[in-house]
């Protein structure tokens, strides 16, 4: 079976704690690899992140990664990070160059991706596994693609041992990224990144603002089906599934869902693919 692995968000209120704690307990059922925790830059979220690691971890017995941005953090400030997740059992990294929060003058000590990589490794030396992000539809404040490329391959030089990527919904946008990276010597696994669609009109302001590409058809069959929620919700999961799909029979060594800390879109793709949870 695929490897199967699923992205939270630190809660910040009880009703949201809630919420996180609904999905994770469904989606506990898939048995996944490991499970993210996405990082706040600047203080606005970091304390979150940290709870909610050792939360999942041992309130619902996954493997967890903590995300770990450059932005607003100095090196004296990620080495303890780093020393805390190594001290609470945490193997596995996700190292991203993240967004400047608003009002933060200066971006901290790193101002790659690439860097905070390669520091990880010099502090850490192997203890983590490191994941980075890939771009299929390349990222969307690149100069270029060959430039994004390079920058791609910058982080893998550096010491990442995997990447997930933006999430996308053109397969042949991820299999022609691999295979740009693998002619630059890339050999690293690339598991693609998946948003199961349980808000249209919210997945457009998202993929607007990072750059993915929603397909003109799936706009206009989504638009045709109005304010059919049902008929929306079918369509939503058909279409991600069929892309999965399609992405595992073409050699993707994985699916890394961004749940979104919720359960039933992604539970709904899940069936679509034929991989079901336990109990």
């Amino acid at each position: 079976m695929a490897a199967i692995s699923f992205e939270f968000f630190p809660p910040k209120t009880d009703e949201q704690r809630a919420q996180l704690d609904t999905a994770a307990g469904r989606l506990a059922a898939y048995d996944p690899d490991y499970v993210s925790v996405t990082f706040g830059a600047g203080g606005s979220t970091l304390s979150y992140t940290d709870l909610t690691v050792r939360h999942l971890r041992e309130e619902h017995g996954f493997s967890v990664a903590p995300h770990l941005s450059c932005m607003g953090g100095t090196k004296a400030e990620i080495a303890a990070l780093l020393d805390g997740y190594k001290a609470g059992g945490c193997r596995r990294i996700v190292a991203l160059r993240g967004d400047l929060p608003s009002g933060m003058a200066s971006p901290g000590d790193f101002r790659y991706a690439s860097e905070l990589v390669c520091f990880i490794r010099e502090h850490s030396g192997d203890h983590f596994h490191i994941e980075v992000a890939a771009y299929p539809e390349t990222h969307p404040q690149a100069d270029d693609a060959l430039k994004d490329l390079r920058h791609f391959g910058a982080k893998v030089a550096c010491g990442a041992d995997g990447a997930i990527t933006q999430y996308f919904f053109n397969a042949d946008a991820y299999f022609r990224f691999v295979d740009d990276v693998r002619k630059l010597g890339v050999t690293i696994p690339i598991v693609p990144g998946i948003m199961p669609i349980a808000n249209f009109t919210q997945l457009r302001r998202f993929s607007e603002a990072c750059g993915a590409e929603i397909p003109r058809w799936l706009v206009k069959r989504m638009q045709a089906h109005g304010d059919d929620a049902a008929a929306t919700r079918e369509l939503a999961a058909d279409a991600v599934g069929e892309l999965c799909q399609r992405l595992l029979d073409g050699g993707a060594p994985g699916l890394h869902f961004y749940t979104i800390n919720r359960a039933k879109a992604t539970q709904a793709v899940l069936a679509r693919i034929g991989i079901h949870g336990k109990g």
